[in-house]
């Protein structure tokens, strides 16, 4: 029987929480001191139409101070008009290319205004792990950090052997199946490769924060569709309603859609280019200075980052102060990575 449990760190201008699937990491959702509030699953409120796009099926509408939001229109709702007002709740958060898209709820009454903020992050982990209150402290701290490191790779084991590699594109989130050093014969190793693909898929692009189109590289020919279709639906029935898994094409390709209701994580952790964001390596460095603190409760800090990474630092310097006192001082070093940080106590 599977096990999840949670685990909830409050840190430097972050709270982060994190839920693991019989040990390895399931989902991880940060929330960051300057967060937009309005950007995020289940925001409800009322909302102005900014303008109707019927021949894309969608209007943009706005919340009080908020950005522009997509509500695709549905056949059975009421005939929408600029300047008009609907209440709204927000299905996904805007993503780096997209906005956020919102479902309609019925129409709105009186002056636009946000109706319910949206869950804190200890209320998700309660969502999604119902028994007990989440874990906190220095534990808590290591998932986080273990779920940032899985959720930053591509390439995951199989139990049994081989790998798939998980990697989001512009139109779609690809999956490639590898058999690698799976032994026995080659049929039996296929289904069983393919099974076990299915599983540890559904957990990483949880982890991931990844929906939409996702097409798997099935390993193999001959596929027992049943078979794949069943532990497909398995795999991801906690991710329903929603779920849509189509038949395997003579191509040995699986596809699936999976509702999207956060932002992926990369957006977070990832900058455009790919490397690590200044913000989350600012809030690795406060991390570290804590940890350093902490085996050092008298001595003098001092940290070394990139240039981005200081400035994004500057913001949690006095949330910081609050932690460990005005002990800490961060010089940057041209030409190093936002990945690179060095903290020394003296």
């Amino acid at each position: 029987m599977s096990e999840r449990r949670a685990y909830l760190h409050k840190g430097v201008g972050e709270t982060v929480g994190v839920v693991t699937l019989d040990g390895r990491p399931e989902r991880l959702v940060a929330h960051w001191t300057g967060d937009d509030p309005l950007d995020a699953e289940g925001v409800r409120g009322v909302a102005r139409v900014k303008s109707v796009e019927r021949t894309f099926g969608s209007a943009f509408v706005a919340l009080p101070g908020g950005g522009d939001i997509l509500l695709p229109i549905r056949p059975d709702m009421p005939k929408l008009v600029e300047g008009g007002l609907v209440e709204i709740e927000i299905r996904t958060p805007s993503r780096r290319d997209k906005l956020a898209v919102a479902r309609f709820l019925a129409e709105g009454e009186g002056e636009p205004r946000v109706v319910e903020a949206a869950p804190s992050v200890e209320s998700l982990l309660r969502g999604w792990v119902k028994s007990g209150s989440p874990t906190q402290g220095q534990a808590a701290l290591s998932a986080v950090e273990e779920a940032e490191a899985e959720a930053l790779a591509t390439i995951f084991a199989l139990p049994g052997g081989g790998d798939i590699a998980v990697e989001a594109t512009r139109a779609l989130v690809a999956i490639d199946v590898d058999l690698g050093s799976r032994e026995g014969d080659s049929k039996r190793a296929a289904r069983s490769a393919n099974l076990a693909a299915l599983s540890v898929a559904a957990r990483i692009l949880r982890l991931k924060g990844l929906g939409g189109l996702v097409v798997f590289d099935l390993v193999g020919r001959g596929h027992d569709g049943q078979a794949l279709t069943t532990a497909a639906r398995n795999a991801f029935a906690v991710d329903n309603p929603g779920v849509g898994i189509g038949a395997i094409s003579k191509f040995g390709a699986m596809e699936m859609a999976i509702p999207r209701r956060s932002a992926p994580i990369l957006d977070r952790l990832l900058d455009v280019s790919g490397d690590i964001a200044a913000p989350f390596a600012a809030r690795r460095l406060a991390r570290a200075f804590e940890r350093e603190g902490r085996a050092d409760p008298g001595g003098r800090l001092q940290g070394r980052c990139s240039p981005a990474v200081a400035r994004a630092f500057a913001e949690l310097t006095p949330l910081l102060v609050d932690r460990v006192g005005p002990r800490f001082a961060v010089s940057s070093v041209e030409g190093w990575s936002n990945a690179r940080l060095e903290v020394s106590a003296s």
